[in-house]
């Protein structure tokens, strides 16, 4: 075997280091969701709370690998959203900016990490405000959630991208509620945080992907927006897009200054992951960021809502398809749900019914846990 191809076959889960790599930036990525979840109060701002998370992130990764040889790139590797109502993903706004929470609101907290590239995301959601949660916005996030207890059952290896998305879809409409179109599901690598096998929320003739076999050691990040209203996202004002990504297969020779300025302090703080533009000088970003997303240097994350009125939860999770079953690693405790509605469909209660290990046929030896292997707890 080549140095070449021992190095592409070490960076998946059959190496025990990139476990205890993604089991390290999962650890985090839970830690900084609680962390984020505390300081959600009313009248709070909500860029104070995402530069927490952010910081937290950032704090937490860099007191890892510090003594290793060779420099292990480590850190966000997705900024910290939290998107009220009606607002469905990526709202993380600059640092002037004013909104701060009200009691009662539903929020989605959306963040992740990475360790030498090994990316571990969570989102969650949660309704602002003591007791439990009843009627319309219960029945909404205990749609996502049991969409992605499915989905965790259903992928695995031998079994087809198509059949999650069925099924969550099924889940969705016990709870009558709506899978929010354009939601991707994608595979993870090192540095890849949406890698070409994807997962779709909702087929429709609008979106394809290719037809997919999920496969043993590959890691996904699986992602399910659920909504109250038509699940037809929106975006309503293109100046609350704060997340990108450097689109590293393209080239153009911009023209401003203050955007070559720009993309040249992204070039060597953020040339893979996404980032937000808080973190750049923000008078020279607003100027040279339109120039960059113009000419498709950079992907942008924009904010999307539903309408006003509707619901909106979000589940997010990291799983990693070990040879002994599912590990979702990153996730949270919901607050005590009380839906309208139970699931009674028996292919679902099924579906849920499934385990997550894997039983080995034979006597085949197995493989003996790394420690971080408690990193499942999570999905209390």
């Amino acid at each position: 075997m080549s140095d070449e191809e021992r190095e592409e076959k070490e960076l998946d889960l059959s190496s025990p280091e990139v476990v205890t790599k993604y089991k390290s930036a999962a650890e985090i990525v839970n830690k900084a969701l609680q962390l984020v979840l505390s300081e959600c109060k009313p009248r709070a701002k909500i860029v104070d709370i995402c530069e927490k998370g952010d910081s937290f992130i950032r704090e937490q990764s860099g007191n890892m690998y510090k003594n290793v040889k060779k420099k292990i790139e480590r850190g966000v590797a997705f900024p910290t959203c939290i998107s009220v109502n009606n607002t469905l993903c990526h709202f993380s706004p600059l640092a002037s900016d004013k909104a701060v929470l009200e009691d009662g609101d539903m929020i989605k907290i959306d963040l992740g990490c990475h360790i030498d590239g090994f990316i571990a995301v969570v989102a969650h959601t949660h309704v602002l405000h003591g007791g439990s949660v009843t009627g319309r916005q219960a029945d909404v996030i205990a749609a996502a959630n049991t969409a992605a207890e499915v989905a965790l059952r259903l992928i695995r290896p031998g079994r087809k991208n198509k059949d999650v998305t069925d099924a969550i879809q099924k889940v969705a409409t016990a709870y009558d509620c709506k899978i929010v179109e354009g939601v991707l599901s994608h595979q993870l690598k090192q540095f890849v945080i949406d890698g070409n096998k994807v997962v779709l929320s909702v087929s429709n003739p609008d979106t394809r992907v290719d037809d997919a076999e999920f496969e043993e050691n590959e890691v996904y990040a699986i992602d399910i927006v659920t909504s109250t209203g038509e699940g037809k996202p929106r975006l309503l004002d293109e100046k609350q897009t704060t997340i990108y990504k450097r689109a590293v297969d393209k080239n153009y020779h911009l023209k401003m200054k203050a955007s070559r300025f720009i993309f040249s302090e992204i070039g060597q703080k953020f040339p893979i992951m996404p980032f937000t533009a808080r973190a750049l000088e923000e008078k020279r970003a607003r100027l040279g960021l339109v120039e960059c997303v113009h000419h498709d240097l950079l992907q942008p994350y924009p904010v999307l809502h539903e309408k006003p009125g509707d619901y909106v939860a979000h589940i997010k999770f990291t799983v990693l398809l070990m040879p002994n079953g599912s590990d979702r690693v990153t996730s949270h405790p919901l607050q005590e749900l009380h839906p309208t509605k139970t699931i009674d469909d028996p292919e679902i209660k099924a579906w849920l019914a499934l385990g997550l290990k894997t039983k080995k046929k034979g006597g085949g030896k197995k493989k003996k846990g790394k420690k971080g292997d408690k990193a499942e707890g999570g999905s209390m």
